[in-house]
This record gives C-alpha cells, sequence and structure tokens, in this order.
C-alpha cells in the first residue's frame, strides 16, 4: 500500500510537473505579441530587434522587415547584402573618371569606323543606270505607267532615233532624247505656261517702277521662269512663260523664224492691194518689215478686223507697219505663238502647257 501510494503520489507529482511545463508555455505565450499584433519598426535599432524578438529572431525579423512585402527597404536593411543599392559595395570601388585624352582618343576611334570611304560595287552588283522608260514617260505626263507600256507596244516611242521595240529599256532623262509620235517629250524639271496678257502689263518679270509685269502671275513658282519675246505694254495676247533657257532662246531667234499671228482693229476702208503691200515689205526705220499672212477677219462699216502673221519680233513692228500704209491700230492681240494657239484662254488667265504643245514647239525650233 505504501508502495502504491508512493507511486500514486508520484504519478501525481510528475501529473502536476507535466500540467506546470504547459502553464508554463502559455504563459510565455501570452507574454508574446500574436504576428498580426507585431509592430515593425522600420529603421530600428538591432539592439530593440532583439529585445523583442531576441537573438536570432531578432536578426530574422530584421530581414523579414527589410524586405517583406509592401515595407519599404532602407539603408539600413540593403546594407546588410554586399552591393545592395543604398549600401557600402564590397569589393567595387568607384569608377575613376575618364581622362580628356581617353576621351578624344574614343571619339577619335568612332569617326575613323564611321568616316570610312564608300566601297562602290562594280555595275553587274549594284543598282542598273537609268529609269525604265515607261516610268520617265509616265512622269512627263503621257499618261499612266500601264499607257505609256502600251504606246511602246505600238511602235510610237523613240530614243535617240530609234523605235523602242521592246519593255524594260532604261534611259537617262538628262540626256537622251525621247519622243512620242515625232514630238520630243519634256522629260526634265521643266515648266512651259501661257499666259493671256491684259493690256497695260509690262512685258518683264520684275518692274522698277512697280507697274504690273509678268512676274505677277508666277508669283507662287519657285523655279525661276523666263518670258519668251515681248509684248508691247498695250498690246493683249498669248506670251510664253518658261524655264527651259534654250527653247526661250531659238524661239526669239530669227534663224528659225517663228510665225506669230495678230488681230488687230483698224478704221477702213482698205484697198485691195493692202496685203500685197505688207506681203512685199513696208519701209520702216530700222528696215523692211515684211508680212507672212494678211486677211481681213470682220468688216463693220468702216470698222474691220484684220488677220496678220510675220516672223519677225522687232520692237511695235504691227502697230509700225499698218501705221506707215495709213492705217493706225486701235487695238491689237496676239491669238498665236507658232503653233500655240489663244483659243478661247481669258484675259489674265495662266495656263500649263500640254505636252503635246511643248513637243509641237520644240520641233518647231529642231529641239
Amino acid at each position: 500500500m505504501r508502495s502504491s501510494g508512493r507511486n500514486s503520489s508520484g504519478s501525481g507529482k510528475g501529473n502536476y510537473r507535466g500540467a506546470g511545463n504547459k502553464r508554463d508555455e502559455k504563459q510565455q505565450r501570452a507574454g508574446r505579441p500574436r504576428p498580426e499584433e507585431r509592430r515593425y519598426d522600420v529603421g530600428g535599432s538591432a539592439g530593440s530587434d532583439e529585445r523583442r524578438g531576441g537573438g536570432k529572431g531578432g536578426a530574422r525579423g530584421a530581414a523579414a522587415r527589410g524586405g517583406a512585402k509592401g515595407g519599404p527597404r532602407t539603408g539600413a536593411s540593403q546594407g546588410g547584402r554586399p552591393g545592395g543599392k543604398g549600401g557600402p559595395q564590397r569589393g567595387r570601388g568607384q569608377a575613376p573618371a575618364r581622362s580628356r585624352e581617353y576621351d578624344a582618343k574614343i571619339e577619335e576611334r568612332n569617326r575613323a569606323r564611321y568616316d570610312k570611304p564608300q566601297v562602290k560595287t562594280p555595275k553587274t552588283f549594284g543598282e542598273q543606270e537609268g529609269e525604265r522608260l515607261q516610268k520617265v514617260l509616265a512622269r512627263a505626263g503621257m499618261g499612266s505607267r500601264r499607257a505609256c507600256e502600251e504606246l511602246i507596244d505600238q511602235a510610237r516611242v523613240e530614243v535617240n532615233g530609234e523605235i523602242v521595240m521592246e519593255q524594260g529599256v532604261r534611259v537617262d532623262p538628262e540626256k537622251d532624247e525621247i519622243k512620242v509620235d515625232g514630238l520630243t517629250v519634256a522629260t526634265q524639271s521643266y515648266l512651259f505656261f501661257a499666259l493671256n496678257k491684259p493690256a497695260g502689263v509690262v512685258s518683264t518679270m520684275e518692274d522698277p517702277d512697280g507697274r504690273q509685269c509678268l512676274g505677277d502671275y508666277v508669283t507662287n513658282r519657285e523655279t525661276r521662269l523666263f518670258h519668251v519675246g515681248r509684248l508691247d505694254t498695250e498690246t493683249e495676247g498669248i506670251i510664253l512663260l518658261t524655264n527651259h533657257g534654250e527653247l526661250a532662246h531659238r524661239l526669239t531667234h530669227p534663224r528659225y523664224g517663228v510665225r506669230k499671228t495678230y488681230l488687230a482693229a483698224i478704221q477702213g476702208p482698205l484697198p485691195r492691194d493692202l496685203g500685197k503691200q505688207l506681203k512685199d515689205g513696208i519701209q520702216l526705220e530700222d528696215g523692211y518689215a515684211r508680212a507672212d499672212h494678211f486677211r481681213v477677219v470682220e468688216n463693220t462699216g468702216k470698222n474691220y478686223l484684220v488677220e496678220v502673221s510675220l516672223h519677225e519680233g522687232r520692237k511695235h513692228i504691227v502697230r509700225r507697219m499698218l501705221a506707215e500704209a495709213g492705217f493706225p491700230v486701235d487695238k491689237l492681240v496676239r491669238t498665236h505663238f507658232g503653233p500655240i494657239a489663244l483659243g478661247d484662254q481669258k484675259s489674265g488667265w495662266l495656263r500649263r502647257m500640254t505636252n503635246t504643245e511643248v513637243g509641237m514647239l520644240m520641233r518647231e525650233v529642231d529641239l
């Protein structure tokens, strides 16, 4: 019985100690804050971490506080890792500043690399010279590329005097002479305009006296234009403007004899032989002047409208010829310049000439 009592007392003692141990653990847990109640004092000292979490737990807590999701990193927490941003870099020193001599060498090396002369490859490996003929024709206003290909198929195009019989021929627009139906095509960046000059406009591109001149009608053109010949200030009608210097020179040169046609309003009655007198020649101060053609267009009482054609281009020549014959001119209009007709173009209107008209002009002066 004594032994059983000892055992019972012993077991009771053991149970008590076990209970006491569990109670001690509960007390320790009660003293610690729960995870959701812990305060993460970012930037706190290691000593305070150790006091709260103790030893390793405090160190681990500091690392957690520094890198916990949603918690900001600080210099103290980042400084714990070598090379961390914001902390001292272990094993790495600051890069020394480069000298000016070193920068100059780098700059010189880069220039030598990119300033190498271009190597010209043989023509067989590069692009072929010139442009396709149909492309040049299309750019000159002869139609679409497909339409220009049809012109070539119909044997209507010639290059340097030879008819082109196949597609894909390449030409140089600056050097080669290209014709369609016998008319030269203006393949370069030339401009050709026809202006119906009103009365009172001076036949110059600029006027120092401030009078209205031909340049006032082409002020929005960047390319410089020339006027082909002149018209008297009081004479109306067609006058050509272009930047093709050779064409302008030939159209006004007496050697090529480009015909100009005028309508003149005069007072009659007219003798029957007036046309013969003008064709035979009228003596003027600067020599004889002859008309190529004369006819009466309209007659109303004493008012006559006559047409005079001539290839000369002297100053006031039509007015002087008719005045010398005894018929002063009341009004004068130039209706044709070579093959280019004024038509129904209104006074003061500027129009761009068609490629056909340009070709006819060039054929007129052997261009």
